[in-house]
C-alpha cells in the first residue's frame, strides 16, 4: 500500500474579529483532523494587502512581495484551502474577498504557473451567519464557482448560526456537523441549526 503525504490545511480567517463564530466553528472541525495533518491559520486582516487593481490588459503583474507573497506561498503550500468567514451582506467578508481578488493577479503573474500549481487542492468553506441558510447561498455559490473556475475539488460547506461572540457554540447541529466535516463527501453542504 503506497504511503501518502499528510494533508496540509490552510485556514484563511476572513473575519475582522478574532475568535469570531466562523473561526470557533472551524477550530471545532479542525480538532477532528488526524494528528499528522499539518495546519496553518492565517488571520487575513493581519495582511495589509492594498486594494486589488485589475491591470491584466495593461502590463504583467509583478512578482508578489511582502504580505501578498506570504499569502501566495501559504496557498501553494496547502493541499486543502479552508475559507473561514462570517456572512457579510450576503457574501464574503472584505478580507476574504480581497484575498480571492489576488487570485486574479496570481493567475496572470509571469512564471508563477498558479493554475497548474493549484491543481488537486480541495476547497472548503466554514461560515457563520445569523440569518437563514438561503441568505448564505450567494456566499456558498461564490466559493463553489471560484473553485470550479480553477477545476479544484469542492470539499464542502459548513454553516453555523451566530451573531454575538460565541453564539455558534450553542448551535449543537453545526457543532455535530463540524465533527465529521472534513471527512464529508464532496459537494455535500452541511448546515447547523436552521
Amino acid at each position: 500500500m503506497p504511503l501518502t503525504a499528510p494533508r496540509r490545511f490552510l485556514f484563511l480567517l476572513g473575519s475582522t474579529r478574532r475568535a469570531g463564530n466562523s473561526e470557533l466553528l472551524a477550530r471545532h472541525a479542525a480538532w477532528q483532523l488526524p494528528p499528522d495533518t499539518e495546519q496553518q491559520w492565517l488571520f487575513l486582516a493581519d495582511f495589509d494587502l492594498p486594494p486589488f487593481v485589475d491591470r491584466r490588459h495593461d502590463a504583467p503583474y509583478p512578482t508578489p512581495t511582502g504580505p501578498e507573497q506570504i499569502l501566495l506561498e501559504a496557498t501553494l503550500w496547502a493541499t486543502d484551502l479552508v475559507l473561514v468567514t462570517p456572512l457579510y451582506w450576503y457574501t464574503l467578508s472584505g478580507p476574504a474577498k480581497r484575498y480571492l481578488d489576488y487570485w486574479s493577479a496570481w493567475l496572470r503573474t509571469p512564471g508563477l504557473e498558479f493554475r497548474a500549481r493549484m491543481r488537486g487542492k480541495t476547497c472548503w468553506a466554514v461560515v457563520a451567519s445569523s440569518g437563514s441558510a438561503e441568505e448564505a447561498r450567494p456566499l456558498r455559490e461564490t466559493l463553489q464557482l471560484s473553485a470550479a473556475y480553477l477545476h479544484l475539488p469542492w470539499g464542502g460547506y459548513l454553516l453555523g448560526n451566530g451573531s454575538r461572540p460565541g453564539d455558534v457554540l450553542r448551535d449543537t447541529a453545526a457543532l455535530r456537523a463540524a465533527e465529521s466535516f472534513f471527512a464529508a463527501e464532496a459537494h455535500r453542504p452541511l448546515t447547523g441549526g436552521r
